[in-house]
């Protein structure tokens, strides 16, 4: 008898298995919530644009805040490698491109960001670049291997082929966004006449 009751009080000791699995299942939507990206808001006009780094095809760091105070900054985010080259992104890269010295005579300068897929990306941004491999020196390309500023900016397309809602944000030089376009379809891209008729 004595041998009965201890070994009951034992069993009723011991967690149940239903209250285990509970338990595991919580363990892992936690893992799960702080392993996930973080997707912010998109940083409406008036707001301070979000500061990040991100590197250009060849391994340069490029920090957004840097070059603020010296030029307006125009910051373009592009759909990139969404397992092809997106021939909007193509032709809106090579519109700025061609309108450099404009930009440069408003004393403002072009960051264009390159999302995708990381393997291979830095490959993928070159060969979007394969007719303006010399990029105007106020026009700097980066890539977003891990979607960071994609996330960071809130224009994460997530969606098969899909990589950035295409979007173009201009700053002055505190940082300030004074212009915002978020197109939500892969066409209707600012031009850089748009662009240029929004800067001081």
């Amino acid at each position: 008898m004595f041998n009965t009751r201890t070994n009951h009080a034992t069993y009723k000791s011991q967690p149940s298995r239903s209250f285990l699995r509970k338990l595991a299942l919580f363990a892992v939507a936690a893992i799960a919530l702080v392993t996930a990206p973080l997707r912010a808001e998109t940083p409406a006009v008036g707001n301070t644009a979000p500061d990040f780094t991100l590197n250009t095809p060849t391994g340069t760091p490029v920090q957004l805040s840097k070059g603020l105070h010296q030029a307006q900054t125009v910051l373009i985010v592009l759909r990139g490698y969404p397992g092809y080259q997106c021939p909007f992104c193509q032709k809106q890269l090579h519109d700025y491109i061609e309108h450099a010295a404009e930009f440069a005579a408003k004393k403002a300068t072009v960051l264009l960001v390159y999302p995708g897929p990381p393997a291979d990306l830095d490959q993928k941004a070159k060969e979007a670049l394969a007719k303006q491999a010399n990029l105007p020196s106020n026009i700097t390309l980066v890539i977003d291997p891990d979607y960071k500023v994609t996330n960071l900016y809130g224009l994460r397309w997530d969606a098969p082929h899909e990589t950035a809602y295409p979007s173009t944000f201009v700053l002055d030089r505190n940082g300030k966004i004074v212009f915002e376009k978020i197109s939500h379809g892969h066409g209707d891209r600012t031009t850089a006449q748009d662009v240029l008729a929004q800067l001081r």
